[in-house]
C-alpha cells in the first residue's frame, strides 16, 4: 500500500523528534511551497522554526511564530493529516507562556528556562 502524504511529511516527523528543527523547515516547505494555500503545513512549519528561534534566544522570533502557528492550526482542530492537533495546540500555549519578555536572552538563559517538549506521530482520527 501506498503512503497517504508526500514523503516529506512522514520525514519531517522523524526530523521533529530528533529535535532538528531547521531541517523541518525545509521538509515542509518543500511541500507547502506547491501548496501556499495549505495553512496547516504552514502552520506545522512555524512550530519548528519557532522552536529553532527560542533554541537560539531569539525570543521575539519565537513568540511571533508560535502565535501565528496557533492562528493557522486552529481551523484544522482536532484532526488533520492524521494528526491530533490537540497536543500541539496544548504545546503552543505552554511555549508561550515559558516565553520571557525580552526579544533575545543568551544560550545560558535558554538553558535555564523549563521549556515544554513535544513528540509528534501520525495517528488516526478515533471515530
Amino acid at each position: 500500500m501506498g503512503k497517504k502524504y508526500p514523503e516529506e511529511y512522514y520525514l519531517f516527523f522523524e526530523k521533529f523528534n530528533e529535535g532538528e528543527y531547521y531541517e523541518c523547515h525545509d521538509l515542509l516547505e518543500e511541500i507547502w511551497i506547491t501548496d501556499r494555500q495549505n495553512k496547516f503545513l504552514q502552520g506545522l512549519l512555524q512550530v519548528a522554526v519557532a522552536i529553532y528561534h527560542f533554541e537560539n534566544g531569539n525570543i521575539h522570533g519565537s513568540r511571533a511564530l508560535f502565535q501565528s502557528a496557533y492562528q493557522y492550526l486552529q481551523p484544522y482542530r482536532p484532526f488533520c493529516w492524521d494528526l491530533n492537533l490537540e497536543p500541539v495546540i496544548a504545546f503552543i500555549d505552554q511555549a508561550l507562556k515559558i516565553l520571557p519578555e525580552q526579544r533575545r536572552i543568551s544560550l545560558e538563559e535558554v538553558k535555564q528556562l523549563e521549556f515544554p517538549t513535544i513528540q509528534l506521530y501520525l495517528e488516526k482520527e478515533k471515530l
